[in-house]
Parts: C-alpha cells; structure tokens; sequence
C-alpha cells in the first residue's frame, strides 16, 4: 500500500509539474498528425520529424511544414533541431500561407538556423522585409519600416549541424530568439503596416544544396498579458540599412539546377 501512494504521489507530483510548466508538445513522435507538408519531402522515422532537400530540383523552391493546430499570437518555443548539409532552416512563426509559391509556401518572421554564424538565430521576414538583426545584434524598426541598432552583444556559435536548442519568446511587438538559453537577437517591431502580431507556426525545407532537417522536439506555451511597447528609440540608437547576406544557403558555394 506504502507503494502505491508512493506511486500516486510522485505521479501526482509530475503532472502538477507539466501543468505549471504550460508547454505542450506539438509533435506525437509516430507521425506528421496535426501538421501539413509535401509527403515527398516530410515523415517520422525513429521519433524524429526529418525534411529532405535531395538538391535543386527537390524542392524546387522553399518549402515549410506547417502546423495546422491553429495560429500562433503571444507564446514562448523551444524546438531541438538540426540540419545536415551545406544549408539552412527555419522555424516560422506569426506567418501567412504564400500560395503563389506553392501548397507550402509562407512568408513572415523566421528564426534561422544557418551555418553561417551571422545568421543563425537572427530576426528576419521570409519573403518580406528582409533580415532585421544578425546574431548579436538588437534592432528596433520604427514606425516607418527603419532599421535601429540599439544594443550589440556577442554571437552565439554554435554548429547546426549538431542538435540545439532554438527558443522563441513573442509578446506584442517584442521578438526574442535564443540558442541553448543564450540570446541571439531581438526586435521591436514598430512597422504597423508590416509587421503581423499572430500566424502560422513551420519549418523550412531550404532548396538548393542538398541538406536534411530534423526534429526531435517542439513544445510550445502560448503567453496572454502581452502588450505593445511604445515606439521609443533609446539613447545612442543607430539608424543602420537592411542586412545583406554572402551566404544565401550555407557557407559554400550553391549547387546549380541541372539544365
């Protein structure tokens, strides 16, 4: 009887535990339940969820999985991810189906993770406004759509190639992205007219060099008080232009289509 209690007791303990931690899983660990991708390119195997990019013909364009249990507004993610191959991923979020570039097409605010060390982590709009703040960098984007640097840290480094821990914080118009707990950017987004307050949660398939993405985990706690910051630039705030990349894929060259 002692035993049982015991049982009980620790089992009670664990669940009042997973209540207060608030996150749910968003993956089954059997199969691709509850999200939509090309099944070509998308499956479960061995409790992971893994994306293939054979090479520029397959896919001929960025692809996402997109979770279909509804939209994303105010909510902290963590997702365990890797990607192997010269090329990068993305985890989407307060995004809108792009149907212009297929079935799976999205455009909105990603969090990269990239091989490049500038762009992992960073604040950036697929198929929008470009990137915001490259790792180590914190921006504000005022009321016209401009681009602030108001705090420098060091990158965070990390190889992508190996599992890591991705972390998104979005309350109101304040974006914070993390690697293993270390922060790599924020943004406050000021630009009414472009930014998106709630939207779709994917991944991203990157075409090109061939490279496989893979998921062991994703939870995700959605976040309710949040408020919009008012636009204020801080003292020494930067007025700086949008980043450009040197590696539109990974840190090598691209592999071009077969003609």
């Amino acid at each position: 009887m002692k035993s049982i209690l015991l049982l009980l007791t620790s089992f009670s303990l664990v669940s009042a535990s997973f209540a207060q931690d608030g996150f749910t899983s968003l993956f089954n660990g059997k199969d691709l339940t509850g999200w939509d991708g090309d099944p070509k390119l998308w499956k479960v195997e061995e409790g992971l969820v893994i994306g293939t990019c054979s090479g520029p013909e397959s896919p001929t364009t960025n692809t996402f999985l997109i979770w279909r249990g509804g939209v994303v507004k105010d909510f902290e993610l963590h997702a365990t991810i890797r990607v192997i191959g010269d090329n990068n991923s993305g985890i989407q979020y307060r995004s809108r189906a792009l149907p212009e570039t297929g079935p799976w097409g999205i455009t909105g605010y990603q969090c990269d993770i990239h091989p490049a060390i500038e762009h992992t982590g960073m604040t950036y709009e697929e198929k929008g406004r470009g990137i915001f703040g490259l790792n180590g960098k914190d921006v504000v984007l005022d009321t016209k759509g401009v681009r602030w640097l108001v705090a420098e840290h060091e990158p965070v480094k990390v190889d992508v190639s190996q599992w890591n821990e991705y972390t998104i914080i979005a309350r109101g118009n304040h974006l914070i992205h993390k690697i293993n707990g270390q922060i790599t950017s924020e943004l406050i987004d000021h630009d009414e007219k472009g930014r998106a307050l709630e939207g779709l949660l994917a991944i991203q398939l990157h075409h090109g060099n061939a490279n496989t993405v893979q998921i062991k985990d994703l939870r995700l706690k959605p976040l309710s008080g949040a408020s919009l910051i008012p636009f204020a630039l801080p003292p020494g705030a930067q007025k700086i232009d949008r980043p450009g990349t040197k590696h539109p894929q990974g840190t090598g060259p691209v592999t071009p289509a077969k003609k």
